[in-house]
């Protein structure tokens, strides 16, 4: 296989963080205020570049095909192993499954808008999941190149959505501020930068350069962080949080951003660039999970990727998301929501930062390619993961909610 890019790797990075999350970050947000969410915003950044780091070290200690699971079960023993394969697959389908069934039902309002036809949502969501997927079974290769594309259809529509609202800013809705209300939000802001399910596919892609592939994580994780900044300033300072098209209402119906942002500007060309930018932004994710997803499952399964082994991968990764998608979408949209918090905490947060410390400091691993900082810095990550995923499990019970008294 053909070594990749840089470019198309940081590509990937970013445009796996950038997906349905985006859509979702300003609803979530807004009871906080701009500046709250964006001191926030940056430690969310930290904390999943940070990790990112620690799993791409411990995955070039690893033989050329292994993913988290063969890691798991090799540092952290068989409960590692089984915690990696339940959030992983928790992740990766519920993801799957929120993409495509969003993906779908744009693919609706597109061919309602363009030929007057109506398209029920159980064909457009296998319709998203043919041609996309199709695309994940062509390999690593090709995903980067489609990935590219999209990713700066994702740009366009993006910086036409920014160019076309930013005149509706107002001052006065960026200076509502509530620090203690960001800590509802928390768990979403990892959920915006999750894409670790994909740096053992990265290292693959861009054949264990070590180098290269820090820097597209971090170059990738940070693009993605200013076109978060700014849609966090388009948004909250458009939109108003009080009215029957204000910002709680939206959180209240969980109803994405592009929704009311279309509403409050009034302006139909919005509405178009609003649907182009959360089509482009739903499908990069959706090809960045899926990839990984894939290669996840040729290591846990040990199936090729080759012949009648890729096709069976393709079919495990989209036929249960297919039908979920279909039969079940709210509830897997509910369980999205928690993946910041459970998955991403866990999976992508306390697991990597306990590989490394093990890797390093109980075998002893040494490679050419080491993230710089000691244990302190593991400490630090480990801590951050279990507050994050402390916050979850007080708000499945309530108890979280006491903040907004505060």
């Amino acid at each position: 296989m053909a070594k990749g890019s840089f470019i198309g790797a940081m590509l990937l990075v970013a445009g796996t963080c950038i997906g349905g999350g985006m859509l979702a970050l300003p609803v979530a947000t807004s009871m906080a205020g701009f500046f709250p969410s964006l001191v926030m915003m940056l430690v969310g950044w930290a904390f999943m570049t940070l990790t990112a780091l620690f799993l791409s070290e411990v995955n070039l200690w690893m033989e050329e095909g292994a993913h988290v699971m063969t890691m798991a079960s090799r540092f952290l023993g068989p409960i590692g192993k089984a915690v990696a394969w339940i959030l992983y697959l928790f992740i990766g389908y519920a993801s799957l499954v929120a993409y495509t069934a969003g993906g779908g039902g744009l693919m609706q309002v597109g061919v309602e808008s363009i030929f007057g036809l109506s398209m029920p949502h159980p064909i457009a969501a296998t319709v998203f999941i043919i041609i996309f997927g199709l695309i994940i079974y062509l390999g690593n290769i090709v995903v980067g190149r489609i990935n590219t594309i999209l990713m700066v259809g994702l740009i366009i529509s993006y910086i036409l959505l920014i160019t076309l609202g930013s005149s509706q800013v107002k001052w006065q809705n960026l200076k509502i501020h509530d620090f203690c209300k960001t800590i509802i939000a928390v768990p979403l802001l990892l959920t915006i930068f999750s894409f670790q399910t994909i740096v053992p596919s990265l290292t693959l892609y861009l054949q264990k350069d070590g180098k290269i592939l820090r820097r597209a994580i971090i170059c990738g994780t940070t693009l993605a962080l200013l076109i978060y900044i700014i849609w966090q300033w388009l948004v909250l300072g458009t939109v108003s949080q009080e009215g029957e098209f204000g910002l709680k209402n939206a959180l209240i119906q969980g109803k994405p951003a592009t929704d009311f942002l279309r509403m409050a500007v009034g302006n139909p060309w919005v509405a178009r660039a609003a649907d182009f930018f959360a089509f482009f932004a739903l499908v990069t994710s959706f090809l960045g999970i899926a990839l990984g997803l894939f290669d996840f499952l040729s290591d846990g399964l040990k199936i090729s990727r080759k012949g009648l082994g890729s096709i069976a991968l393709g079919l495990l990764v989209a036929g249960p998301t297919l039908f979920f998608a279909i039969s079940m979408e709210k509830v897997f949209l509910t369980a999205l929501d928690s993946s910041g918090g459970i998955g991403d905490a866990i999976l992508n947060g306390l697991m990597p930062s306990l590989m490394l410390y093990i890797g390093r400091y109980k075998m002893n691993l040494q490679s050419d390619y080491r993230i710089p900082g000691g244990k302190g810095i593991i400490y630090l990550a480990i801590v951050y993961a279990l507050f994050v995923f402390t916050i979850e499990i007080l708000g499945k019970f309530g108890i979280i909610l006491s903040i907004y008294q505060c």
